[in-house]
């Protein structure tokens, strides 16, 4: 995936800063980098779910760390976004189980009724497919995540009911 330089503004406010020292405080003193990917989810959900360079910058300043400690942990994990992402993400799982019950095929599906590629999203910024690893859901094949939730035994017809439901606003992302 290649990363785009795009500006982002960083809005640390007082509600997530004390979000963070929350979080900091649930470790020894000196290991604050403990609490390192549940802040990342954190910033990210107040900034676009996505972290910029800057904003990854800025994580590793509260956490008295190296930035690249940081980057190593947003680059590896894929449910840390590196730049600007679809409001409705459908993460596809690409591991055997999934994949022995077509996931590949729903993927080029979704794709081609979105027409984008995996890891682009759609012009009007709405959709975006990817495939990712395992989401330990083996037994409900072939699946994917949308936000927060999964959803199961996937159907060209369910993806088709979701896309509906996603422009519709029906689709609730987050549990908080």
């Amino acid at each position: 995936m290649k990363i785009l330089d795009i500006k982002q503004d960083i809005n640390m406010t007082e509600a997530l800063m004390t979000r963070i020292n929350e979080l900091i405080s649930h470790y020894p003193e000196g290991k604050q980098k403990s609490a390192l990917l549940p802040i990342l989810h954190e910033v990210q959900d107040a900034h676009n779910d996505w972290l910029s360079i800057g904003l990854q910058d800025k994580v590793a300043e509260i956490l008295n760390i190296k930035p690249i400690e940081v980057y190593e942990v947003v680059s590896f994990y894929t449910m840390y976004n590196r730049q600007p992402i679809g409001k409705y993400m459908f993460e596809f799982c690409t591991t055997s189980p999934c994949c022995l019950n077509g996931v590949e095929n729903l993927m080029d599906y979704t794709c081609d009724k979105l027409g984008v590629k995996v890891g682009e999203p759609t012009p009007d910024g709405m959709f975006e497919v990817r495939g990712v690893q395992c989401l330990g859901a083996c037994g409900y094949a072939p699946m994917m995540q949308l936000g927060d939730f999964y959803q199961e035994h996937l159907t060209k017809e369910k993806i088709d009911q979701l896309i509906v439901d996603c422009r519709d606003n029906k689709i609730v992302l987050h549990d908080k």
